[in-house]
């Protein structure tokens, strides 16, 4: 457009004015905008000319980084000067990239990266590049002279070759001396020296002072168990700050009283105890636990004291830390009764899980695990009982369930009280009976509630809820003579009023209408004996067994169908557990098909667990 053609004559005005800031501006806003990139490389202002070349032509960066990197090379930049020159090697031209590597080559010697410099020089195919770099090294007094190619071949001969080719550590010990003396000191070079003649305080102390190269001080130091190396180390992690690895370090250099008084001093502790882990002395241990105890960090002080072996004092401190938010230290004081074995010990603890210290009885888990910790089974199933009765008396069944659960899973099948084994067979059938009347199989639910409502002063929170659906469901499942046993029981005053408003209709229907027809129960044979039992019966009358339960069904096992759970081990019918929903009934955990398998022959497993009432 005109205005474009106006900002270019205009650019090219300002341009012979002077004033290169101005022109630059109306070019870029001119119909030829790379008259600013061409303005900025005439007058050689690199920097400006890079800006503008990476909007404007990309392709043209490395010829601008050359040029300006030839010119800070002149002017002593050597630095800058190996930074564009790099640059520069971006482009694919020959010719370029030639002048690029003699660029480097001569910077790096300048900047004293002889070995870097001098191969680039060898490899250089010009042999004016070569006789510059040549007078570079001459005027560095650098034991390097050529007149021809062939002669600084000859003379150049590269560190690395040499290094290659010795390999008395006396000799390499010397060079790598000299190397560090020399006033051109290449501390690289020393550093390689010393590693290879296995000199490793020296490597490390290298790597640290001369070539900031923490980390690989440390792998040597770690690699070669080296002491010296070590204090070394951590000597130079102080100066950081880095307390904990200067820690370590100190420890690791068998400086353990340093490294306690660092640890002390800068509130390391933890960290000075972790390091010195499983190899600490009882006497380290226990200053450690004092450091604790006098900072009034009594779970820290007890954990010391624990591993100590100072069980007294470890109980103490665990029972002044604990609170209602925190139980770890319960779970330590737990810990060390039982590997105190004092019964002295035992009686304070227990004494304080029962409130008799502050009048706070504890939570009685606590309890049952201690008494699991010093194998004393039957207060742990009496404490179990204790514990689920409390939860289920507050309605908390699922709750009871899963606590009743785990904790015979604890004690397992054989230590396990009939009381426990009892409870959990109630609770179990009342998680089921949602189940079976979610999908519609009401003769199975019915069973159960009858099962649950024959022992309904254990649910004391809703034996009206429980008695109607009772009546409900064996009214559904065609058991008419039990509707009407129950929903007579629900119209006792107690619990008359108490019933929901919708049911109250259909529950006095049944008791003044009563049916006496009763739906026969199916029977199935006993696996210990093969008697005739009915499905939804526990107990065989010939051969006096308590029979498993399926865990899907709350029905008797029978052996032509023996499945258990893959997480839980609990029996169930094979046909049953394929059926239920995606997780196991009694564990919870979820269940894949082709995990379920039909046991063929359960004897194993009845032998187990049957034994007579």
């Amino acid at each position: 457009s005109g205005i474009e053609e106006k900002n270019l004559q205009a650019g090219h005005i300002a341009a012979l004015l002077s004033d290169f800031d101005l022109a630059q501006t109306l070019y870029l806003s001119s119909s030829d905008p790379l008259a600013a990139l061409m303005l900025r490389c005439d007058l050689q202002h690199w920097e400006n000319a890079i800006q503008l070349a990476k909007h404007l032509a990309p392709q043209q960066i490395p010829l601008i980084s050359k040029e300006y990197a030839s010119q800070l090379e002149f002017t002593g930049d050597y630095v800058n000067a190996i930074k564009y020159y790099k640059e520069g090697m971006k482009e694919e031209k020959a010719n370029h990239i030639n002048a690029c590597n003699a660029g480097l080559a001569r910077s790096s010697l300048h900047v004293g990266n002889v070995r870097h410099g001098v191969d680039l020089a060898l490899t250089h195919p010009s042999q004016i590049v070569q006789r510059d770099c040549a007078a570079i090294l001459k005027d560095m007094k650098q034991l390097y002279c050529a007149k021809t190619k062939d002669q600084y071949k000859k003379g150049a001969l590269k560190v690395g070759d040499i290094l290659r080719q010795i390999s008395s550590p006396k000799i390499l010990l010397q060079y790598a001396k000299a190397k560090e003396a020399d006033h051109q000191v290449n501390y690289k070079e020393a550093a390689e020296a010393y590693e290879k003649a296995k000199d490793h305080d020296n490597h490390i102390r290298m790597l640290l002072e001369h070539l900031g190269q923490p980390e690989a001080a440390m792998r040597v130091a770690q690699q070669n168990h080296s002491l010296t190396g070590a204090k070394m180390v951590a000597r130079f992690l102080l100066k950081l700050g880095d307390y904990s690895t200067a820690i370590h370090f100190l420890a690791m250099s068998q400086c353990g009283e340093e490294a306690f008084q660092l640890a002390q001093k800068h509130g390391q502790m933890e960290t000075y105890a972790e390091i010195i882990g499983p190899n600490a002395t009882a006497e380290e241990l226990q200053s450690i636990a004092l450091h604790f105890e006098e900072e009034n960090k009594h779970h820290l002080a007890g954990k010391f004291f624990l591993r100590s072996g100072k069980y007294a004092k470890a109980l103490k401190h665990f029972l002044s830390h604990h609170t209602g938010e925190d139980h770890s230290s319960l779970d330590l004081a737990i810990e060390t009764i039982s590997l105190a074995k004092d019964e002295v010990l035992k009686s304070q603890l227990i004494d304080y899980l029962m409130g008799e210290t502050d009048g706070i009885p504890k939570d009685a888990h606590y309890l049952f695990r201690l008494y699991m910790a010093l194998d004393q089974h039957e207060e742990a199933a009496r404490t179990a009982i204790i514990i689920t009765r409390e939860e289920q008396a507050q309605g908390n069944y699922r709750s009871a369930h899963d606590m009743l659960f785990s904790m015979y899973q604890t004690l397992g099948a054989q230590r396990a009280p009939a009381e426990m084994a009892a409870n959990l067979l109630l609770l179990h059938s009342y998680v089921l009976v949602k189940v079976h009347i979610k999908i519609g199989n009401h003769l199975k639910g019915a069973h159960l509630l009858m099962r649950v409502a024959k022992n309904i002063s254990k649910f004391p929170m809703h034996v009206v809820p429980i008695l109607t659906s009772t009546v409900i469901e064996c009214h559904r499942a065609r058991l008419h003579m039990s509707a009407f046993s129950y929903a007579s029981m629900l119209m006792r005053p107690e619990y008359r009023n108490k019933i929901d408003a919708k049911y109250t209709k259909r529950i006095e229907a049944v008791v003044r209408r009563p049916n006496s027809y009763e739906l026969e129960e199916n029977n199935s044979p006993c696996p210990f004996c093969n008697h005739s039992v009915p499905t939804n019966e526990l107990f065989c009358p010939a051969c006096k067994n308590n029979i498993p339960y399926c865990i899907a069904s709350g029905q008797h096992m029978v052996r032509d169908n023996w499945s258990v759970c893959p997480h839980c081990n609990f029996p169930a019918c094979y046909s049953d557990l394929l059926e239920t929903e995606s997780t196991c009934p009694m564990c919870s955990q979820a269940l894949i098909p082709e995990d379920i398998h039909l046991i063929a022959d359960p004897t194993a497993y009845l032998q187990a667990i049957g034994t007579h009432d």
